[in-house]
């Protein structure tokens, strides 16, 4: 059955159509360093991780994690192990990382195929760890703020196959047992990949829990397995397991549950090529035709055929649907009717019940069909935007406003080729239940700005960056826009050396790090003490954005890079710099 097809529905209330510029502010920003007695645990790409996913999962990846739960309180793991912890209270008395796990053996011992080590903190008790060799580790870290002193306790600790990084982790008790959901990111060698880079990328969902009734022994439950050919902009699961959402260049789809493949939908539906359209459709202003083909031998009695106003599904006995899904405008069922022409296919007349506007598709969703349109509607078509096209690139230089000229578009102007999608997928099913075309809408970054919430993603419209926030709670608007950073979309598309981008959770400032030493603050406008006037305008300017730049003393790559309402938090290889963003 098609899903549905779903939009981002801008708030226009949070835009700021009259926003000008943001103003360089030469105000210096504190910035603290913290030496590291050993180095982090970065891994670095081997010449077999060649591609473009590789680098974008494992070469761009954060290693430094911020905890939600407990404000200014950060993590990362170093080469002996040691999973490292640094929560500020006071910037100038900064005491050195303390040590609350050590992973068994030393991360400076593992040999063959490796990606680098990932934590998830799943909840303000709990954590899960990889050691970037296959290996999940479970932690059960009491509350963390309250007894920084304890070292966690691992309740869990087993090999998961080929080597993976977690995405995303979450955690819920029901009826007395906990539950553990994780979401593992792997790029493993495909066979079937003759024509592509020859790797795929797998997501796998596995939900662990205690049900034995022992409190320490946790095991895993169920896997899920999905498969796709790019790594993903976002991924995350929703509370309790319900759901999973993916935003990616291309779509990923389930193939595997317990190692046990799934069917792939439709295989018995018909004895045609995959690659042939299952029928075939065209329209007047009036009515629409759809000759559907048939398998051979189909008599009257074997379709199954239910019409309503808005909805049609077409079957054979007791076999999936060939066409079912909801129409793309209402239709009069009394008035419409199917005949069986020559034993091969099925014919539906439907009238349309509001005559002139031509449909775009027959099913909503569905692409299986092909639409036939005749001479008479495609020299009506031709005619309509014949003043929009001209046999010169400019044929006339001299009006007021000229034909655009791609050559004079900046490189921040353009877009990638291919068109994400941002899907959700039923827990139970497994299938897709909405999706959403982003088109030009550029992902920049995910950000956690609530703990009891999905993690918020943030994409560009237009020369504007909005942030989104998933809310499963509400169907008919999955996705909600909660805040907007204005001109950053067309800012960060002129930073060629961008690495990490990410806000405070209150939304008060952006922030950007590139490869090497430089972070950019992008500030929300705020009210000015000052008389200030637009020269041009002759108005009085009431808020100013302001743009900061700081330099970070390190000649070394910034590795890790997260924010807080207070302060940014950079991480080199040898070094964690504070900046004291916010009073």
């Amino acid at each position: 059955m098609a899903y549905a097809n779903c939009s981002l529905k801008v708030n226009r209330e949070l835009l700021d159509p009259s926003f000008e510029s943001y103003r360089l502010s030469l105000d210096s920003i504190p910035c603290y360093k913290v030496e590291l007695d050993a180095a982090v645990a970065e891994v670095k790409l081997k010449d077999s991780q060649y591609t473009l996913d590789h680098v974008k999962a494992f070469g761009m990846y954060n290693y430094l994690q911020i905890d939600p739960w407990y404000e200014e309180s950060v993590y990362f793991v170093d080469c002996k192990g040691r999973v490292l912890n640094l929560t500020v209270t006071l910037d100038t008395a900064l005491g050195k990382p303390r040590e609350v796990f050590r992973m068994n053996p030393d991360l400076s011992s593992c040999e063959g195929e490796r990606v680098c080590s990932s934590l998830s903190l799943t909840s303000a008790t709990w954590a899960a760890l990889s050691d970037g060799a296959g290996n999940l580790t479970l932690l059960r870290t009491s509350k963390r703020g309250e007894s920084s002193h304890l070292k966690w306790e691992a309740m869990f600790s087993e090999s998961l196959g080929e080597p993976f990084i977690i995405l995303h982790s979450l955690s819920n008790v029901q009826a007395g047992v906990h539950t553990i959901q994780l979401l593992l990111l792997r790029i493993q060698k495909d066979p079937a990949d003759s024509k592509g880079s020859g790797f795929s990328t797998l997501l796998e969902w596995i939900t662990l829990d205690n049900s034995t009734g022992e409190e320490k022994k946790y095991e895993v439950r169920k896997r899920r397995l999905m498969k796709g050919r790019s790594v993903p902009h976002y991924a995350a699961l929703e509370p309790e397991g319900k759901g999973l959402m993916v935003a990616s260049e291309k779509p990923f789809s389930f193939k595997e549950v317990d190692g046990v493949p799934l069917e792939e939908e439709g295989a018995e539906d018909m004895e045609v090529e995959p690659s042939d359209p299952i029928y075939f459709w065209q329209q007047t202003e009036e009515d629409v035709t759809v000759c559907v083909r048939l398998p051979e031998g189909t008599v009257k009695e074997d379709i199954r055929f239910k019409l309503t106003v808005d909805s049609l599904r077409v079957g054979i006995q007791d076999y999936a649907p060939l066409l079912e899904g909801q129409l793309c405008a209402p239709v009069d069922p009394e008035a419409s009717v199917w005949i069986i022409k020559d034993d091969k296919s099925l014919e539906i007349s439907l009238q349309k019940r509001s005559e002139g506007p031509l449909w775009s598709e027959l099913v909503l969703g569905d692409r299986r069909g092909e639409y036939i349109m005749n001479e008479e509607q495609a020299a009506q078509i031709q005619q309509r935007l014949a003043h929009l096209t001209a046999e010169e690139l400019n044929a006339n230089p001299e009006k007021d406003k000229p034909a655009c000229n791609a050559q004079e578009l900046e490189d921040c102007d353009g877009f990638p080729e291919d068109s994400s999608t941002l899907m959700r997928f039923d827990g139970a099913t497994l299938k897709p239940t909405h999706v959403v075309n982003l088109g030009s809408h550029q992902y920049l970054f995910t950000v956690e700005t609530n703990p009891s919430e999905m993690p918020a993603f943030c994409l560009r419209h237009d020369v504007d960056a909005l942030l989104w926030q998933p809310r499963p709670e509400q169907p008919d608007s999955l996705w909600e826009h909660t805040a907007t950073f204005n001109a950053l979309g067309y800012v960060q598309a002129s930073k060629r050396d961008k690495k990490f981008a990410t806000c405070a959770p209150n939304f008060s400032y952006a922030a950007l790090a590139e490869c090497l030493r430089r972070v950019f603050i992008y500030r929300q406008p705020s009210p000015v003490d000052t008389v200030l006037f637009n020269r041009k305008q002759g108005r009085q300017v009431g808020q100013v954005a302001k743009q900061q730049v700081a330099n970070l003393e390190s000649n070394h790559p910034v590795l890790g890079f997260r924010a807080t309402n207070e302060r940014l938090f950079a991480l080199t290889c040898n070094n964690l710099f504070i900046l004291k963003v916010n009073n």
